[in-house]
This record gives C-alpha cells, sequence and structure tokens, in this order.
C-alpha cells in the first residue's frame, strides 16, 4: 500500500530553538520535532512540512504571525538563496549563545561527560569580509531566482560566477556580492565574469561537461598577499592567456596567478598539476612573527584572526614549560606545531597530505625553528608503537582532526600511552564528544573554550583541554 506522503500545515507554531546544521526547532501538535531552514527562535509561524519521519518532521515557515525579537536585517541580498551564511537574520550575540548551547550539549549528551564551567564563547571582531579563502563555480546555465521565473522578460544572461544551491550539484547561484571575503575578492570575481562574457570565452556546464571555466579561487592573507587560481576544464592555450593575461594586468595586486586544466568529473584540484602563470606559487601568512607558506593546495584556519585566538587558546590549554615533548596529530601545515614549539622541547607533527608536511618542513627552516619534526602517513597507521618507540613519549598531544574526529584506533593509541594532557581542537564538536566519551574512564574534562570562526553560520570551533585521572 502506498504510504501517505501529503503535506501537513501547523498554525501558530512557536520557534523554541536552534538546532544542528543552521536548523532551528519548533513542536508539533503531537509533540513531534520539526527542524525548520528560515525561521529564527522566538518567531511564530505556520508550518508546511516537507519531509515526515517516525520522530521528527522538516519543514517550512509560510506565514510570520510573529517576528523574534532576535531577528535582525541581513547584510547580503543573496540571503535566504545563497544558504552559505544561514544566520545573517539572526543578532550576532544569539549566534553565540546557539553556538555554545550546541556545543555545551555535545559534550553532554553524546559524550555522557561531566563539564566543568564552560568559558563563554570567544567571539569574532569581524562579522563579515572574515574569511581568507573563498572558492566559485561558473554555470553557463546559472540559477533562477523567483521573481525571473515568474516575469515574463525572456532572459538573456544566464551565466553565473558564484556558489553551488544548496543539496543541488549542478545549480549555480551568480553573486553580485560576497560579504564573506574582504576586497579585491568582490572585484576580481566581477571582473572575470563580465570579461569572459565579453571575449565569448566559455562558463562551464557541469551536468553535460563541457566548457571553458570551471572554477575561481581566491586567497587572501594577514599580509596583504593574493592568491588567485583559475581552474578550466577545456585544454584552450589562446583562451586560457587571453583570461589569465587580462586578470594579470587588471589587478596588479595578485601575488600568485595560477591555473589548473581539470577534466575530471569532480572538481577537486589535490591530484591536478597546478601551474603558476603569473608572480609565485605561493603567498605568506604570518602570525606572532612566524611566516607560513600557502600553496593552491594548503590547509589553512580561513579566518586568519580568529586562527590567532584559537591557536592561543590551545598553546594556553597546554600550559607548556619547555621540557616537554609534545606531538601534534593532523598537523596540516604545522601551525599549530611551531607556534607552540618555542614553549617545548620538542614537536613532533603528524598528517597524512605530503604537500602539507612539505609546506611544514618549508616553513620550520623559514621560521628558523629546530625542536619540530614532521612524518607523513595516515594517522592511524604511523602513530603506532615503532613511532612511539623512535620518537619518544609524549608528555603532551594536542589534536586537531577533520569533521569526522578521530579513527578509534588512534583514540586507543592515545589511551595506551596515556600522556599527562590532551588538548584537542574539534571543528565538530559531536564527533569530538564521541571521542572523548571512549577516553572518559582515563581522563577527565578540564577546560572547555568554544571559539567562533564563521560569524553567520552555525559553525563552531571547539577546544578542550583533558588531563590524566
Amino acid at each position: 500500500m502506498r504510504k501517505n506522503r501529503k503535506r501537513q500545515v501547523f498554525e501558530n507554531v512557536e520557534v523554541v530553538d536552534a538546532g544542528a546544521k543552521g536548523k532551528t526547532i519548533g513542536k508539533a501538535p503531537d509533540g513531534r520535532v520539526i527542524f525548520l531552514t528560515n525561521t529564527v527562535p522566538g518567531d511564530i509561524v505556520d508550518v508546511q512540512t516537507t519531509k515526515k519521519r517516525k520522530a521528527y518532521f522538516e519543514g517550512v515557515a509560510t506565514h510570520f504571525h510573529e517576528l523574534s525579537d532576535k531577528r535582525t536585517t541581513p547584510e547580503c541580498q543573496h540571503f535566504g538563496v545563497c544558504g552559505g551564511c544561514k544566520w545573517q537574520d539572526m543578532g550576532y550575540e544569539h549566534q553565540l549563545f546557539y553556538k555554545q548551547k550546541e556545543v555545551e550539549n555535545n559534550l553532554r549528551r553524546i559524550g555522557h561527560l561531566d563539564l566543568p564551567a564552560t568559558t563563554p564563547i570567544l567571539g569574532s571582531k569581524k562579522r563579515y569580509f572574515y574569511r581568507n579563502k573563498m572558492e566559485f563555480s561558473f554555470s553557463d546555465s546559472r540559477w533562477l531566482t523567483l521573481d525571473e521565473i515568474n516575469s515574463d522578460e525572456e532572459i538573456k544572461d544566464k551565466h553565473a560566477l558564484g556558489f553551488h544551491i544548496p543539496g543541488m550539484w549542478d545549480k549555480i547561484l551568480d553573486i553580485k556580492k560576497c560579504h564573506l571575503q574582504q576586497d579585491p575578492s568582490n572585484a576580481i570575481r566581477l571582473a572575470t565574469r563580465n570579461f569572459a562574457i565579453e571575449n565569448n570565452l566559455s562558463f562551464f556546464n557541469p551536468r553535460n561537461q563541457y566548457g571553458l571555466l570551471r572554477t575561481m579561487m581566491i586567497r587572501t592573507a594577514s599580509t596583504g598577499e593574493l592568491m588567485l587560481l583559475i581552474q578550466f576544464y577545456e585544454d584552450d592555450e589562446t583562451a586560457r592567456n587571453l583570461l589569465l593575461s587580462f586578470l594579470e594586468n587588471q589587478f596588479p595586486e595578485i601575488t600568485s596567478l595560477l591555473y589548473v586544466v581539470n577534466q575530471k568529473q569532480n572538481d577537486t584540484i589535490y591530484d591536478q598539476e597546478v601551474i603558476c602563470f603569473a608572480g609565485r606559487d605561493h603567498i605568506f601568512e604570518e602570525m606572532e612573527g612566524l611566516q607560513f607558506k600557502i600553496t593552491a593546495k594548503s590547509f589553512y584556519q580561513t579566518n586568519s584572526e580568529q586562527a590567532y585566538e584559537l591557536y592561543k587558546v590551545t598553546r594556553d590549554f597546554a600550559a607548556l614549560k619547555g621540557d616537554e615533548l609534545v606531538y601534534d596529530l593532523y598537523t596540516g601545515t604545522g601551525t599549530i606545531a611551531q607556534f607552540v614549539a618555542k614553549t617545548a622541547k620538542k614537536v613532533v607533527g603528524i598528517e597524512s597530505v605530503l604537500e602539507a608536511i612539505a609546506d611544514a618542513k618549508a616553513n620550520a627552516k623559514r621560521n628558523e625553528i629546530e625542536n619540530v619534526s614532521f612524518f607523513v602517513g595516515d594517522m592511524k597507521n604511523v602513530f603506532n608503537e615503532a613511532f612511539i618507540s623512535e620518537n619518544g613519549i609524549p608528555d603532551v598531544i594536542i589534536t586537531d582532526p577533520p569533521r569526522d574526529g578521530m579513527h578509534k584506533d588512534v583514540v586507543q593509541q592515545i589511551l595506551n600511552i596515556a600522556p599527562k594532557k590532551v588538548v584537542y581542537v574539534s571543528c565538530n564538536s559531536a564527533t569530538q564528544a564521541r571521542d572523548l566519551e571512549l577516553m572518559k574512564e582515563t581522563y577527565k574534562v578540564v577546560k572547555v573554550q568554544p571559539v567562533d570562526m564563521f560569524p553567520q553560520t552555525h559553525h563552531v570551533e571547539n577546544v578542550v583541554l583533558l588531563e590524566k585521572i
């Protein structure tokens, strides 16, 4: 028998909380949770359901009876369609409140942890234009707004250089102005789009895989240096040189002008050759006098100013006296390792990405830091008994894994060697809580410090200090 998929309407629903992934929460008349995408806690709305599950609904507000006092006016004209800044309509002080609440809830409910008093979340001084890296996609069939669809006018310009519509890999929203990266990011993007159209350079068609222009990446640094990478699909040297020469002349402030020719199904560049067209193949970031070389494939925290605050928290939690051996797991380009090295006897960093470790070694040499060593390989394979026997038992472990958290074998190895302290930096407090639960028989949570790296979004970093019981 076919299930009843009829959508339901609930009237006068009070939005009571903010949940995971930027969604807000209301309650249906039968007590089930409703996850909403276009409301702010405190709104009272009518809801049209979009999905029905055994324990919850998903829905969208169709009518607002009362607007929350937590609301504010979004800065961006693309808000509500783009999906990149889901909390722009919520006052920043309220964003911070719900981020801190999410961290504490995850640690308690998922990790079943006894927590000390959590230090208030560190907010970001910059609430807009704080990102140092942005990636945009080209499309020859841009996403049309409702006004355009309902208009009788013929749509002639279907080019897009912007962001993917949430949940739609082949639909690109053309962006007029993005509030996430400082100038000249918007100027470069718009000039590229206009020049390409004027010179009949084709935009990529993601569904049918054709077209010249595929993606654009812009990196800025606190040093004032700037990197621009254009990813081409078709290998047309004349057209490629035409665009790159224009950008070189139009924007002399570009330090590193790069390109990739990528004819794979996906647009990741980590297995592609990056070619330098003009300038050098890298830029430099700086922190407390340390210089970090950033290449097209480098990972670096995308909010430079808040990264500094995050690393200071990490260093403070480690509280090194100068005689400790420190392991920095998932070290990336070695930023944390070098940041704490001056207060440690030695720091050992491990990372799976070969290029990142090459950058880490080059950075350490440039910064004249001699008490660091870097090793490359899959963490669960490298971080073993032989490695520890060769490099020594650490007094302190700093770990900053990707969103998925640590592999259970890595957690077990930490428990096997049982250092005095573990400082766990995480961009996903849910997987952090899962890992910490596995460690709670050996370690107690001493400090918790959320750090807001991404204003106007639901994302939040968190640092936890563990001490051996």
